[in-house]
């Protein structure tokens, strides 16, 4: 991407902690991991406050981090990232998109903080690669080209 690309991008948990945690048992967790670092190490990143507390447990939970670890993690975060709030506002539209696309509570809550956040691109891997939500949003599994 490039320095003047002003392109939005909303970062899923998921693609986070393939950045932070290397799973030996996967063939494939050294591509994963290298590429969800180039995702994540883009200018004009957003994630939500859910995705900051789904990494943060997860990697107490999976990879031990302490609280330095937790506490360096998010200032990494507000220095990387811009950081939307998961508000009334985010739930309400939640709900219509969840009954619309039929996503989970969860997915749903990503999308709605993305949308909110004027990305153009959500990079996950849980969701359809390629769905186009409220003609504005583009999800992207940009682990599709790892051989499995």
């Amino acid at each position: 991407m490039n320095a003047g690309d002003s392109t939005r991008c909303f970062i899923d948990s998921n693609i986070w902690l393939y950045r932070f945690i290397l799973n030996p048992s996967n063939p494939n967790a050294i591509q994963k991991q290298q590429i969800a670092t180039k995702v994540t190490s883009q200018e004009n990143l957003l994630v939500s406050t859910q995705v900051i507390n789904e990494v943060c447990a997860n990697l107490i939970r999976k990879a031990g981090f302490d609280n330095s670890q937790i506490q360096n993690l998010i200032e990494d975060f507000a220095q990387g990232c811009e950081i939307l709030p998961v508000s009334l506002e985010t739930l309400q539209y939640a709900v219509k998109l969840r009954e619309r696309y039929l996503f989970s509570f969860w997915d749903s809550l990503i999308v709605a903080s993305a949308i909110l956040g004027k990305a153009t691109i959500l990079y996950s891997e849980d969701m359809q690669d390629g769905l186009i939500i409220e003609n504005s949003l583009r999800i992207v599994n940009p682990f599709l080209e790892v051989k499995t």
